[in-house]
């Protein structure tokens, strides 16, 4: 006798796998701030509330938090890229591994942000909705080039989805 079976898994992305995720983005935050000054608890606060909410909606694409001088981003700079594992896995590493003792001074504190192409296929009135509920205002500008080099570093996921960090490393 021959038997098959089919195994179905479905999954919804929540607001408790953004926050999981974005509690590990605020870690990183808090090293930096423990090493280098910056930035300050209020604004990782709003940062972690805005990557939860662009997570959630599946509109977060990059997000780069760090140091730039001569607009360049420095060490110690990190980019999260989010991405949905379609069926796949992916490590949950633990937040860290910020480097200490790189030299920030002339730098200020900056933060970038790009949306996932599903923003591209929200209507004007629905970016204005979603913008709104954000804690920053974030404007158009050009993204900062990279002293050094980008490498991947950590992976946080849940839920289905994934934010990859990648970290500046100078040459």
């Amino acid at each position: 006798m021959t038997s098959s079976f089919t195994l179905s898994e479905s999954r919804t992305f929540t607001v408790t796998h953004a926050r999981h995720m974005a509690a590990k983005v605020a870690t990183d935050l808090k090293r930096m701030q423990r090493l280098y000054g910056k930035p300050g608890d209020t604004d990782i606060a709003k940062y972690e509330d805005e990557v939860i909410q662009l997570l959630k909606q599946g509109l977060l694409g990059t997000v780069s938090y760090g140091f730039r001088r001569d607009d360049e981003w420095i060490e110690p700079t990190v980019r999260y890229t989010a991405r949905d594992l379609a069926g796949m896995s992916a490590n949950d590493d633990d937040p860290g591994k910020i480097r200490p003792g790189k030299n920030v001074s002339g730098a200020s504190f900056y933060s970038y942000l790009t949306y996932s192409p599903a923003w591209d296929e929200l209507t004007d009135a629905q970016k204005a909705a979603v913008k709104a509920g954000l804690p920053f205002k974030r404007t158009g500008a050009s993204e900062p080039g990279v002293n050094g080099y980008m490498v991947s570093d950590r992976t946080y996921s849940s839920g289905g989805r994934a934010l990859d960090r990648s970290s500046v490393r100078a040459y």
